[in-house]
């Protein structure tokens, strides 16, 4: 996502799609860097966890975002600590060496999937990932909170069955438009794209620039330019929350091209939705674009 974009602004707490959940006494207190995998660990923690997401600005770049003294706090009094690593979201591990803390668990997604900084860092759009993360979150509750491992294997359970449309979306779209060639206007989509059997087209140093927040080369933009003005994509993702000059450009060459145009989001949005509810809104408006070129 691009760091021209305004930095978050203090820390917001979700209710049921990755805030606060529970008011048990007891409820282990967790701190996730971003709203979506602040959504996974309040399923699957439930009525056992209490749940502060710190990113949750759909306007707010992680990359720039600036703690704040509740958010060490927050560090400070957390019995886990979710990051999604990769350079993504730095400023959670300055919290985590200003806080040390020998009780504390943390999970990092990128050390979890084998990536490291410098590769695409948006796993949570990676469906494989996330059942890894779904499982990772579930095995360290348990070893948090012990005698309640049946009531988060009973939750781990309930996330697989809340799961199935938005995986069945997944699997319906690779069997239906496998091949279909489609451009993106930043890196975000790259490992959804590769779920989904589709063929990403965009040149990757046009992708990686424009999510790091630079220009993309020369080159890259006039061979975008090229497989647009050609009709050689039937579908044109971009991601909303990174707008920039060049890539509104491209949406209106698509658009005259009659090449559709499908929106993602960095963070989960709106607030009132799960994890999985997002995704599958997203797929199912892409897959109504794929089905409107067939």
């Amino acid at each position: 996502m691009g760091r021209w974009l305004a930095p978050a602004i203090g820390v917001l707490l979700l209710a049921a799609c990755g805030g606060t959940t529970s008011t048990a006494a007891s409820s282990i207190d967790v701190v996730a860097g971003e709203n979506f995998w602040g959504s996974l660990v309040t399923q699957l923690g439930g009525a056992k966890v209490r749940v502060q997401s710190v990113v949750t600005d759909p306007n707010a770049d992680p990359h720039e975002y600036e703690s704040s003294t509740n958010d060490a706090r927050a560090f400070a009094e957390a019995r886990l600590v979710i990051l999604n690593g990769a350079g993504y979201d730095d400023w959670g591990q300055k919290l985590l060496d200003a806080n040390k803390a020998s009780s504390r668990e943390v999970i990092k997604v990128a050390e979890l999937v084998g990536k490291k900084e410098g590769d695409n860092p948006h796993f949570w759009y990676n469906p494989a990932y996330v059942t890894q993360v779904a499982d990772k979150i579930t095995s360290t509750l348990k070893s948090i909170d012990a005698p309640d491992a049946g009531y988060f294997d009973q939750q781990r359970s309930r996330l697989t069955i809340a799961f199935r449309p938005y995986l069945e979306a997944v699997a319906n779209i690779n069997q239906k438009h496998s091949g279909v060639p489609i451009g993106a206007t930043e890196s975000i989509f790259a490992y959804m794209a590769t779920a989904l059997g589709l063929n990403l087209t965009t040149p990757p140093e046009f992708m990686n620039a424009v999510a790091e927040g630079n220009d993309p080369p020369a080159s890259a933009v006039a061979t975008f330019q090229g497989q647009i003005s050609g009709n050689q994509i039937k579908v044109l993702v971009y991601n909303v929350q990174a707008s920039t000059a060049v890539t509104t450009n491209l949406k209106a060459l698509a658009a005259s091209r009659h090449i559709p145009n499908v929106g993602v989001t960095e963070t989960l949005q709106p607030d009132n939705l799960t994890f999985q509810d997002w995704q599958l809104k997203q797929l199912q408006g892409l897959e109504a674009a794929l089905k409107s070129t067939s």
